[in-house]
């Protein structure tokens, strides 16, 4: 995949950074669990059960990022006229589901 690579104009604060990445951090937490759990040879629904967790946190992780894009980069570009600004956020949008 050779994609180029974008960064923000308005960085995120120190403490957003730090909430995104504690999320991410439980997350992780949460998949590594997952992992001891197919060690411990344990029942498919509470796997199942811990999937759907992790798969809930992360979409909402998504949404947290897609709320920051809309207020500070999408907002940025629309005011400077760029209109193609909303195919691709509607794109991203698509993406998460």
């Amino acid at each position: 995949m050779n994609e180029e690579i974008h960064y923000k104009h308005m960085p995120r604060d120190e403490e957003q950074i730090r909430a995104l990445k504690n999320r991410l951090s439980r997350m992780a937490g949460q998949l590594n669990g997952i992992g001891r759990m197919l060690d411990d040879n344990r029942y498919c629904g509470d796997i199942l059960t811990q999937v759907a967790a992790v798969e809930s946190a992360l979409q909402s992780f998504g949404y947290l990022i897609l709320q920051n894009h809309l207020e500070t980069c999408v907002a940025e570009e629309a005011a400077r006229g760029n209109t193609e600004i909303m195919k691709e956020t509607v794109e991203l949008i698509r993406k998460l589901k």
